[in-house]
Formats: structure tokens, sequence, C-alpha cells
């Protein structure tokens, strides 16, 4: 099989072949039809995850089809569509596994791509808990993105506290948060989309949004008032000052919600206290939640906007994606059927 692998923590992308693996037993094989460029990639290529073991193949936003089962595993057979994701197994008996606290696993936390190879490959093996359901109306690249770009944006709304009809911010309507748009306003969210520019407005009401804040023309924790202020507020950005500038905007009670990596964030602790005000992180999801993520977006017309590159391209695909001007997800056509 075609293979896309780091050598080196810093060493280039680049195209090998390799034998097709066998799954052991409790793993899966998938043949990989698709699989999202997520900047958590460059963790692998730069070699900032510590321990990571080289040769690695990045990837985990896949999706594809079983091709093989170990020993044990239920209840996948081979032909059935399957997507993997980030979190790609954890022990189920330590403390944190047993209150259900997947993502703190202290004893065998699984990542895709990282822990083991992922899909930038024609084939991969994963954990068969790893694996979700992908319904037969999404298509492979449709659904790559949302293995975790979706699935985070959805998790954290749906986990957020918020009800249907209160005021939900999107900071940002980028590669997270224009899938954060689309989700927040089917799910019934008083929707406000915060951005730089004015020209970002008529895309972003296109998305769903009820509300278009231009950050640069004014102040978001102001506009956020006067719209009652907002019970929450979903950061997607990767710029802790905007972050920090929308902080003010939350009402009593309001939470900011953390899902872009930046830097340092400064919080002035009185906001917290007089209204009662939280500032939350939030990790994607586990395969059921990606899974709840692919049947939402299916049944509810949630779409990622990709770029899209066949495998050979894979470097070529990564820069674009590191380049920060992809509109607004990169994908790996793998399988060539797109």
């Amino acid at each position: 099989m075609r293979a896309v692998q780091v050598a080196r923590a810093g060493g280039p992308l680049e195209i090998v072949e390799r034998d097709i693996p066998d799954p052991q037993a409790g793993w899966v094989r998938i043949k990989v039809e698709a699989c999202g460029v997520c900047h958590s990639d460059s963790l692998v290529k730069e070699g900032h995850w510590p321990g990571i073991q080289y040769p690695r193949v990045p990837g985990h936003e896949v999706i594809g089809v079983v091709d093989a089962v170990g020993e044990g595993v239920k209840p996948w057979k081979t032909g059935q569509r399957a997507g993997v994701g980030w979190h790609g197994g954890n022990c189920g008996y330590c403390d944190h596994c047993r209150r259900g606290e997947f993502f703190a696993c202290e004893v065998a936390l699984l990542t895709t791509g990282i822990s083991f190879d992922g899909g930038y490959a024609e084939y991969l093996v994963a954990p068969a808990k790893a694996l979700a359901h992908v319904p037969d109306e999404l298509s492979a690249i449709d659904g790559a993105a949302l293995m975790c770009a979706g699935v985070t944006t959805f998790n954290a709304l749906r986990n957020s506290g918020a009800r249907g009809g209160d005021v939900v911010a999107v900071l940002g309507i980028g590669g997270l948060g224009h899938l954060g748009v689309q989700f927040a306003a089917r799910m019934g969210f008083n929707t406000v989309a915060i951005a730089r520019g004015k020209d970002k407005e008529a895309f972003a009401k296109q998305l769903g949004a009820h509300h278009y804040i231009d950050s640069q023309a004014s102040d978001p924790a102001a506009e956020l008032d006067k719209l009652g202020g907002a019970n929450v507020v979903i950061a997607t950005v990767t710029n802790a000052d905007a972050m920090a500038a929308a902080l003010g905007g939350l009402a009593p009670n309001g939470v900011l919600m953390v899902i872009g990596a930046a830097g340092p964030l400064s919080v002035d602790p009185i906001l917290l206290i007089s209204g009662k005000r939280s500032v939350k992180g939030w990790y994607s999801g586990t395969s059921i939640d990606s899974q709840d993520t692919l049947r939402f977006s299916a049944s509810n017309n949630v779409h990622s906007m990709n770029e899209v590159f066949p495998l050979e391209r894979a470097v070529e695909a990564y820069d674009r994606m590191m380049s920060g001007k992809a509109r607004f997800r990169v994908v790996l056509d793998v399988s060539g059927k797109s």
C-alpha cells in the first residue's frame, strides 16, 4: 500500500510503500477513502508530542470501509462504512474511565495518527472501540473533516449548557467556526458569528448566523451585551487576545468554551466572580460522539467546505493547511473516488 509517513521529528512528509497491516485481536483494518489534514498533524511532523515513535503516518480524520476484523471484534463486519477520529482508545478500567472520563485515561490513552499510524495511507488498523458508523448519505470527503473539526464543535456546543433560544456566539468562522455556526443554528440557538471584517457577514448569514459582529469595527463584548449577553461563546480562533475581547460579552453564568489552541489567555477575575462566568476547555470526543456528529450533520444539512487533494499530493495539502489560507478544511482523497 501507499502511505505518507514522517520518518523523524522535524522530517518531511514522504510517500512510501508498506505492507498492508493485519489487525490484531480487538482491532479492525480500514480501507481508507478520505482523510482530513488537521493542524494537529503538525504535532507528528515536528515531534511536539511527547514519546511519539517514528516512522509515523499522521491523520486522525478518517473515513473508509472495514476491510478485515481481528479476533473478538464485535459488532463490526467487513464492508461496513466506518470513521476513525482523534480518540483512538482507552483502558476502560482506570478511575477516570470508570467515571466515563475516557479522554483522561491514565493507562492506555490512544490517539489516532500519534499512538498508532493514521489515515495518510490506503489502509490503517485501529481499535474497534475507535470506530464510528458513517451514514450512507454522507460522502467520504464530507465526513472526513467532521471527524475532528466537526465533533469538536458539535460536542462543545451540546455540552455547553446552552438551551434552545439562548444566545450562542461562535468566535471565528474558519475551519472550526464555519462548522460551529452551522451546528449552533441548527441546534436552535440564537446564533452570533464574530469575525474580522464586514466582508464575512454575508457568508456568516449564509451559514445560518442570526447576527454578525465585525470585531474590527466594534467591541465584540459591547455588541453581545446589546443582545443580552451570550450564554455561551465557542472560541474557535487561535488568538488569545480575541478570546479575551469576547469575555466581557458573557451573560451571567455564561461560559467561554475554548476549542482553538492559542497562547496564554488573560482573564479578569472580577469579571468571572461578579457574573459567575467561567472559562472551559473542551476535548473533541470519543467514537460515539463522532458517530452522533456524523448523524446530526447528515440529517441537518451541515457541510464542511473542503479543498481536496489526492494522496500523492499530501505534502502540498499539508502546506496548504499550515498556510492558513485553505477554505476551510483540507482533505486527502485517498481512494480517488471524489
